[in-house]
């Protein structure tokens, strides 16, 4: 332990507050700051002067201009780009055609009806995360919601008209998603 040099440990300091770049707006050094979000480049002289950088740099960049496919909305080429969220496709006319290629949804596939309050229909949704799950379309008057994919299939033990679609043991089961009943049974529909 003696032959660590403690100076190089400092938890007062971060290995980049050594950036030694100047502020454009007023001439002073910047240093390296912390918020609640994360490190960011600031001005030294702050308050007097208010300039912020943050460390990733997340500016939109053409990558491949396709020459063969015109934009549907007003007939110029279209482009990748490498934005903030990952690589898209957009029209080369931005900021006066907004028109951006969306990936096609899957195939639309019927879910059945909202086994809670009988009005709705289980939808697939998105959270958050990108995890998904299943939910009435009557929200927020209905927040009935499945982890996995909902099969109309009544639970011959509880009468539940919907049932869940899992895996045991590299089975295709269906399982009642009531937690007093849970009841199990062979997925009858993965032959078909």
């Amino acid at each position: 332990m003696s032959k660590i040099d403690h100076s190089l440990f400092n938890a007062d300091q971060h290995a980049l507050e050594k950036e030694y770049e100047v502020c454009p707006k007023c001439g002073s050094e910047l240093v390296v700051k912390h918020s609640k979000n994360g490190a960011f480049l600031g001005c030294a002289s702050y308050p007097t002067c208010d300039y912020i950088r943050s460390f990733a740099h997340h500016d939109s960049h053409d990558i491949k201009i396709l020459d063969d496919a015109p934009c549907p909305e007003c007939g110029r080429d279209l482009v990748i780009r490498n934005g903030r969220y990952g690589m898209f496709i957009s029209c080369t006319g931005y900021p006066e055609c907004h028109f951006i290629v969306h990936e096609e949804e899957e195939e639309t596939q019927a879910f059945p009806a909202c086994p809670k309050c009988q009005n709705g229909h289980l939808q697939k949704r998105q959270n958050k995360y990108g995890k998904f799950f299943y939910a009435c379309d009557a929200y927020p008057k209905c927040k009935y919601s499945l982890n996995q994919l909902p099969v109309a299939h009544q639970c011959e033990q509880c009468d539940w008209p919907v049932m869940v679609q899992k895996k045991r043991a590299g089975k295709a089961m269906l399982q009642c998603p009531q937690k007093a009943c849970q009841h199990m049974i062979e997925d009858p529909y993965e032959s078909q």
